[in-house]
């Protein structure tokens, strides 16, 4: 089954074609058009409330420390708005969430979110697809444990609350 990213990202029925094995191939696909791109910045990392949405992100954390990039990874859920604004106000290069937003509670999603915070172009999800795809067929994903990321300063923990928070008081 290919992975076809909609309106703002991949959504899937969690278990049934949103897997672990599914996320990471969305995250080693991201970091392979990232590399090829030459766009070694940080990248930004959210998630909401949905069952294993945390587990999800953690497992994409864990793809993109192994591919070479420093990974924030939100410590707590938050809105989607809220990674964006991180995203912008922290100079990452760009960012995921995982969310399946207004779809069914059995949903979850996979959100890709350029340097500007918000929606990526049809020509970013076009490119990030055929990054995908490839994955997909050769089965090929890099991966290490979140606790030895976090060791070697691969991946750090971040409230994304307060930057956005101070933001939203001050519009």
């Amino acid at each position: 089954m290919p992975i076809e990213f909609g309106t703002d990202g991949w959504r899937g029925v969690i278990a049934d074609d949103f897997t672990f094995a599914n996320v990471r191939i969305c995250a080693q696909g991201t970091a392979d058009m990232l590399r090829a791109k030459g766009d070694r910045r940080e990248i930004v990392i959210g998630y909401d409330t949905r069952f294993a949405s945390k587990e999800f992100a953690e497992a994409t954390a864990e793809v993109f420390a192994a591919n070479g990039l420093r990974t924030l990874l939100a410590d707590r859920p938050s809105p989607t708005p809220a990674i964006g604004y991180n995203l912008v106000a922290r100079g990452a290069g760009s960012g995921v969430v995982i969310t399946a937003s207004h779809n069914p509670p059995e949903w979850n999603g996979y959100k890709f979110k350029p340097d500007y915070g918000g929606s990526a172009s049809q020509d970013v999800m076009d490119e990030l697809e055929r990054h995908i795809a490839r994955v997909g067929e050769s089965s090929s994903v890099e991966t290490k444990p979140l606790v030895e990321c976090a060791q070697e300063g691969a991946v750090e923990w971040f409230d994304p609350e307060p930057m956005y928070m101070e933001n939203l008081e001050r519009l």
